[in-house]
């Protein structure tokens, strides 16, 4: 598909930021003056916070101010994220958030409390990851074709659980529920560990999560985890199909991070926080550590990063529209 053949490009290469403007601006001038917040709009542990806390002492380092980490989880993303769509525009708060709050769920809701197109200026896509097919251990199922019998045979007893309205985990089942035509119950939670601890402990059957909070309880023996979402089999998770092999071609899906300002914040402050962010998740380090919660840093900037947003409203809009997913 179009969105995920610029998804792959913007996760290889980083191309040059829109915002050319020096950053030794009249706009820019003496900021940053005071700590800088950045809002992660899911709880700590989620893979989100993690990967905030993989680059905010160098972004602050870099900028020669803290970057603080401030987790606002809820509404999937979307409370983190009006709180940075109505702050002020002065260079002093980031949001750090997903595919749902900065796209999708301008479809999926029929009113949200901003608008991101309107509300918020892109900085960076800061990375993308495949979600893997996981269920609870104790069910007893060990493939992606043994979950869609079992569902089948019990249509609506099975739940599953996401990370929110709107978020990939929940928009990716919707999609499954349709071509594999089984009838599964949406459980939301504020954010992956949640819905792993959930998983773990009996109270939902299955969900589309990312590597990052999954495998290491696959790998205990807690989780089973069925297929991935990526086009071809992940380097990183080989051993796991696809679940366009497990029957269903052409399926696939990512999760993605990106970094947004308010509105109207000076192009200068935008500039040099996509520059500093495509330095620091271009360094070697930071893709390392990034390679092994399975994510794969990006680095694209402000231009790109916004017609990948419009890009999601229009492929999810159309899977939203056809699977009749919608908010509980």
């Amino acid at each position: 598909m179009k969105t995920l053949r610029l998804l792959a490009a913007l996760c290889v290469l980083f191309p040059v930021l829109s915002s050319a403007v020096s950053a030794q601006s009249p706009d820019a001038a003496g900021w940053p003056a005071h700590p800088i917040k950045l809002i992660v709009t899911f709880p700590p542990g989620s893979s989100p916070d993690l990967i905030a806390r993989m680059f905010n002492d160098k972004l602050g380092a870099a900028l020669g101010q803290p970057v603080i980490v401030e987790n606002r989880p809820g509404a999937g993303g979307n409370l983190g994220t009006a709180l940075v769509a109505h702050a002020a525009p002065d260079g002093y708060t980031m949001g750090l958030t997903i595919g749902g709050p900065l796209a999708v769920n301008t479809v999926l809701y029929k009113k949200l409390p901003y608008d991101p197109f309107r509300d918020l200026e892109p900085v960076v896509l800061v990375a993308a990851s495949p979600n893997v097919l996981v269920v609870d251990a104790n069910l007893g199922i060990g493939t992606l074709q043994e979950l869609v019998a079992r569902a089948k045979a019990k249509p609506g007893v099975l739940n599953y659980g996401s990370v929110g309205n709107g978020s990939a985990s929940h928009l990716t089942m919707e999609l499954l529920k349709t071509r594999a035509g089984i009838d599964l119950v949406h459980v939301p939670y504020p954010g992956s560990p949640q819905a792993i601890a959930a998983m773990v402990g009996g109270q939902i059957a299955a969900g589309f999560v990312v590597p990052a909070t999954a495998m290491p309880l696959v790998k205990a023996g807690r989780l089973k985890a069925l297929a991935v979402t990526s086009a071809e089999r992940s380097p990183i998770l080989a051993e796991l199909p696809t679940v366009a092999e497990g029957g269903f071609p052409g399926f696939q899906s990512t999760a993605w991070i990106g970094i947004v300002v308010p509105a109207k914040t000076a192009q200068p402050v935008v500039g040099r926080l996509a520059s500093e962010l495509s330095r620091i998740l271009g360094s070697e380090e930071v893709r390392g550590r990034m390679a092994a919660i399975y994510f794969q840093a990006s680095g694209a900037g402000p231009d790109a990063l916004a017609r990948f947003m419009r890009e999601e409203v229009e492929r999810w809009g159309e899977v939203i529209r056809r699977t009749g997913a919608k908010v509980d």
